[in-house]
């Protein structure tokens, strides 16, 4: 499990919080003229998929799920199934938005290393050299958060932060807030030791990439990232701000247990780690910028995709990527949403998945649930398996 889990925050969803050219460009189409989606699969293939992608929505108890398939020279499946929203039984449809949680680690990450290939910084510098006040920071590399291997606590994993996000999720955190929960504890492993999941991690990259870069986070992944990567719908959401069309999301992520809509939580406290909303299509393209390297230097994205254990068998993780089964890309949880942006190189293979729910299935995320069973239809040689617990 690849993920920001935890909670956020009830705001209303109101397009002024975001970006005033952000907003124009989410009243535009997802596609221009030369995107045209292929083809659909061969019949037999289509009625398979439909047949595995209901069978675990009924199962799991997901309310609505969109898939994006593009298999090239078999062709797509583009499909939206189940309810967008359970009070009003609205469909889920291919064009809402979504909040995308821990996918926004590959976007924070993919600005870090522009940054690299500017030679503004070097991936071995220690995070003491941009932030203070990091336990260990003299020892612990801007490589080694990336890449989960700081041996940092997990903001995240600290009770008092799940209390406070729990009993306000309207409230707005900020960076050095959510990294004070997490240094009061002790270092949980020697920098470079282990693998550990840890979304301390990619806060402290934000703050770098804001003080090296001279713009809010924000700003920088809209010039310097969504920009470039033609990402129309793709945004880093300043407070609880959701633009329409969207759908309402639910989770059990809550001081009672009970399910609850989650839709417009305050998203700030995953903040550089898994605050951002994009869409189906977007997520298509990219899924193969950040496979291939298309913002990168060849160097820096081989970097970038030199992979690591991770201790979970079948899964491995490089600089805000993960590799499982060939496919690359990264996944995303946070309270009322799931999603799964991966590309397969030696097939040019992309699967996105979108849900509305992070409510677990005897003990695994719906979306891994999902992507598992899709790829071992379309690729039984390469079957996504991305299940890593985290804290």
């Amino acid at each position: 499990m690849f993920a920001a889990t935890l909670l956020a925050a009830s705001v209303p969803a109101v397009i002024a919080a975001t970006p005033a050219a952000a907003a124009r460009a989410l009243a535009t189409g997802p596609y221009e003229e030369d995107e045209c989606p292929p083809d659909g699969l061969d019949p037999e293939l289509t009625a398979r998929l439909d047949q595995a992608v209901e069978d675990i929505r009924r199962q799991a108890g997901i309310p609505g799920v969109i898939t994006g398939l593009w298999l090239p020279g078999r062709g797509s499946y583009v499909r939206a199934t189940g309810v967008a929203d359970t009070a009003t039984g609205a469909p889920m449809t291919t064009d809402l938005l979504m909040r995308i949680g821990s996918e926004t680690k590959t976007f924070t990450v993919t600005a870090l290393l522009q940054l690299v290939d500017e030679r503004r910084i070097r991936l071995d510098d220690p995070i003491s050299a941009y932030v203070d006040g990091v336990p260990c920071g003299d020892r612990i590399t801007l490589r080694q958060l990336a890449e989960m291997r700081s041996g940092l606590f997990s903001y995240s994993a600290d009770p008092d932060f799940a209390q406070a996000l729990l009993s306000d999720p309207a409230r707005s955190f900020t960076p050095r807030e959510l990294l004070a929960y997490g240094f009061r504890h002790p270092n949980t492993a020697e920098p470079g030791e282990t693998f550990q999941y840890c979304n301390s991690n990619l806060v402290l990259l934000g703050l770098v990439i804001e003080k090296v870069g001279g713009l809010g986070l924000a700003d920088f992944i809209r010039q310097r990232v969504l920009r470039p990567a033609r990402l129309r719908r793709t945004l880093f959401p300043n407070g609880a701000g959701y633009p329409e069309p969207h759908a309402h999301g639910y989770t059990d992520q809550t001081l009672s247990g009970a399910v609850e809509d989650a839709t417009d939580w305050n998203p700030s406290w995953a903040w550089a780690a898994g605050a951002m909303i994009s869409d189906l299509h977007d997520l298509r393209r990219w899924a193969e910028i950040v496979a291939t390297g298309t913002l990168l230097s060849p160097r820096t994205q081989a970097e970038r995709l030199r992979v690591l254990p991770t201790g979970f068998p079948g899964t491995a993780y490089g600089l805000g990527i993960f590799e499982t089964g060939g496919w690359i890309g990264h996944n995303g949880s946070l309270p009322g949403y799931e999603s799964v942006t991966v590309h397969l190189p030696v097939e040019k293979a992309t699967l996105v998945l979108l849900i509305n729910t992070d409510i677990s299935y005897q003990g695994q995320e719906p979306s891994t649930l999902l992507a598992r069973a899709i790829t071992g239809i379309v690729t039984p040689d390469h079957v996504y398996d991305g299940t890593v617990p985290v804290s």
